[in-house]
Order: C-alpha cells, then sequence, then structure tokens
C-alpha cells in the first residue's frame, strides 16, 4: 500500500518544493508559494470559517446532486423506453443542453429569492443534461433478448424495470453520473460568485475584489482537493455497485 502511494504521489512534493523555488526567485505578488498559499488555505477553510463557508457549499453540491439524480435518471429512463414520450421531449433536452448553466443564473436570480433556491436551480440544471442524456441513452439500448426473456417469465412491468431494464442501462448511466460530479463542483463556485453572503465561491470572490491572491490560491487548492475526494468517493461506489459489469468485462 505504501509502495502504491509513494508511486503514485512522489511528484508532487518536488513539484511543491519547485514552486517554492521559483517564487522565491520570481518573487512575483500574484504567484504567491505554496507556504504562503497552505497558511491562507488554513485560515479561511479549516480554522473557524470552514463551518460558515465550507459546510454549506458541500450540502449545496451533495443536495442538488441527488435531485439531479433522481430526476434525470427517472425521466431519462422514461424517455429511452416510451418512443412517443421521446418525440415529444427530445427537441425541448436538445434545447436545455445547448443552455450555458451561467446564463441562467439571472433567470434564477429573477424568478428565486436570493439565496440557496438560486444556487440550487443553477447547480440541478447545469448537472441534469449529462444524467438524462446518458439514462435515455442506456435505457433505450437495451437488448432485446433480455427483455423478450423477462416477458416469456412473465415479469411484470416493475420487475422489468428494476431487473433488466436499470441494470442494463447502469454502465451508462453511471457514466453521466461521474461527468455530472465535477459539473456539480464548478457550478456550485458560479452560483456563489454572485448574490450569496456564504460558501467557496463568496470567499473567491471576496478575495479577487480584495486582491488578496494567496486566498485566490487557496481557493483554488480546495477546489482541486474536493474535487479529487469526491471523484475518488464516487469511484468506489460505482466499483461496488457495477462490480458484475466490471467482472464481465475482464477478459
Amino acid at each position: 500500500m505504501i509502495k502504491i502511494l509513494v508511486k503514485r504521489l512522489w511528484l508532487i512534493p518536488v513539484v511543491l518544493v519547485g514552486w517554492e523555488l521559483a517564487t522565491l526567485a520570481i518573487a512575483s505578488p500574484y504567484v504567491p508559494s505554496p507556504s504562503r498559499i497552505l497558511t491562507r488555505l488554513y485560515e479561511m477553510f479549516i480554522a473557524e470559517e470552514a463551518i460558515g463557508h465550507v459546510w454549506p457549499s458541500l450540502a449545496r453540491v451533495v443536495g442538488s446532486w441527488a435531485v439531479a439524480v433522481l430526476v434525470g435518471v427517472l425521466l431519462g429512463v422514461a424517455i429511452g423506453r416510451t418512443l412517443w414520450l421521446a418525440d415529444y421531449i427530445d427537441p425541448l433536452v436538445e434545447f436545455g443542453r445547448a443552455v450555458p448553466p451561467p446564463v441562467m443564473l439571472p433567470v434564477f436570480l429573477v424568478l428565486f429569492s436570493m439565496g440557496t433556491e438560486v444556487q440550487v436551480a443553477t447547480i440541478v440544471f447545469g448537472i441534469i443534461w449529462p444524467i438524462l442524456l446518458n439514462s435515455i441513452d442506456g435505457a433505450r439500448h437495451v437488448e432485446p433478448l433480455q427483455l423478450e426473456t423477462a416477458a416469456v417469465f412473465g415479469l411484470p412491468v416493475h420487475l422489468r424495470l428494476l431487473r433488466v431494464i436499470l441494470p442494463a442501462a447502469a454502465p451508462k448511466i453511471f457514466a453521466g453520473l461521474r461527468l455530472s460530479v465535477s459539473l456539480a463542483l464548478i457550478l456550485m463556485v458560479v452560483s456563489e460568485l454572485k448574490g450569496s453572503t456564504e460558501g467557496i465561491g463568496y470567499l473567491l470572490s471576496l478575495a479577487t475584489s480584495n486582491a488578496d491572491m494567496a486566498a485566490l490560491w487557496a481557493g483554488v487548492v480546495l477546489l482541486g482537493v474536493l474535487g479529487f475526494l469526491l471523484n475518488s468517493l464516487f469511484l468506489m461506489g460505482e466499483r461496488r455497485i457495477l462490480a458484475w459489469h466490471h467482472h464481465r468485462r475482464r477478459p
């Protein structure tokens, strides 16, 4: 285990040491040293302010992602398995996914009261499309033989959905879910840059206004770490849930 970690992470301290030496040589106020960035990271996000800024941002990401997963998977499977519904909905789906999520932020500011509602709406609107499209594609391309076998054995509709359609579409669905995790983090920051009084995005906006480059870099580092952790947790869950699929793909 230790050898694997050393093999994967050896480059990080090398880059940090090189960065530290380079900042000493350049002495630019726009490129702070890693030691200064880590100090500001602790002051902003790990000390007292963490409860008021990091946790609300994480709650918005997780809550919005859960809503998008529920709506995207259910609607995607329904569209993928219902031809007449697909004929009506597909044009709207193509139109919606072409709209950049940040463009909708002013619209949500008008529709909802300032605060969490706007941020959740922005995140959900931005991340639902990869979930929805992959769910449609996965449900639409279930092997006909599987459905015919289920019909022969007389499985009712709800069991066909749970035991045939969803497992067959799961690999495609999880591909969309993985894309949505990173998008949720990005849109969380975008939604907090305007009209927010808390969160990581708010602190980044404040750091920009105050020309606090160390704080700005600290926010970038924190977002990178959070993105890595969320993606790692998602992959762990995916490997467990889709263990049968990965095992079948092995030669």
